[in-house]
């Protein structure tokens, strides 16, 4: 397992998949804004029954070494303002991902990786993460690396089981990164329009330059994000909405959300609890 950095930084979970490159590329904007390290975490897992100085393990490091030069010349070429770090360490990658969540300010992966491929689902280490990181997890969708995340909304949903200052702190944060207006969507039975736009009120006090709108909508709010999918670069959650994170990142979505093209933002429970 590997040390932890001294300093916080943003992580992000390197496994040779365009899925991984693009979390990278995803994630120099967090990490410049925060004015900290991009840290490209590369994971050799160990097989049961496989020694260490097999020539399979050793194909597994070579792969893996090239896979963080990849991703590291990736962001490199953006040409954008960004310390770079790169780690590779031998682990199980959930737990290991886990562990550097403790220092860091954000954990980027792809839907899905090399090993876990299955367009219908995340993968075990991002479904792993969503439920036991120590901070925001970026789970970043699609496979092609050198397709930039089109602008669009940032997406908030709410419940009204707990308090949502966090993700609407960080949904907020968001959309001034990226420079796009906020929707916060609850389903009406959590939020009728009238409390919905009462609770934002602080909000648009606190980002006056911030487009920021409340929609309210009877059933799912997953049928708002599929009939939105193309106007949405990124939904913001709490992990404690176990039914929106099911229904955003689950086979539910897969069957709605087959062009969905956006990133979603788990927010850990240690920041909402």
């Amino acid at each position: 397992m590997p040390q932890q950095p001294a300093a916080p930084s943003v992580v992000v979970g390197i496994d040779g998949s365009r899925s991984a490159v693009r979390a990278a590329l995803w994630a120099v904007d967090e990490a410049i804004t925060r004015d900290i390290p991009l840290r490209l975490v590369s994971i050799v897992e160990p097989k049961p029954g496989e020694s260490p100085n097999s020539q399979q393990s050793a194909r597994d490091v070579a792969a893996a070494e090239l896979s963080l030069r990849y991703a590291h010349a990736a962001v490199d070429a953006t040409g954008r303002p960004v310390k770079i770090e790169t780690e590779l360490t031998h682990a199980h990658a959930a737990a290991c991902l886990r562990s550097e969540s403790s220092a860091a300010a954000m954990i980027c992966i792809g839907d899905y990786g090399l090993r876990h491929f299955d367009a219908k689902r995340i993968g075990s280490t991002a479904k792993a993460l969503v439920s036991s990181a120590h901070c925001p997890v970026a789970i970043i969708r699609g496979n092609d690396s050198t397709k930039p995340v089109a602008a669009g909304w940032v997406v908030a949903e709410l419940d009204a089981t707990h308090d949502n200052t966090a993700v609407l702190a960080a949904a907020a944060e968001e959309a001034r990164l990226r420079h796009g207006p906020l929707r916060v969507v609850s389903a009406w039975q959590s939020y009728d329009q009238i409390r919905l736009d009462r609770r934002l009120s602080y909000w648009k006090t606190q980002y006056p330059d911030l487009d920021i709108e409340p929609v309210s909508v009877h059933g799912s709010p997953l049928t708002y994000l599929a009939t939105h999918a193309a106007s949405i670069q990124l939904v913001v959650i709490g992990a404690h909405q176990m039914q929106a994170t099911g229904e955003v990142l689950g086979p539910m979505a897969a069957a709605n959300l087959r062009n969905a093209d956006w990133a979603t933002l788990v927010i850990d429970r240690q920041l909402i609890l």
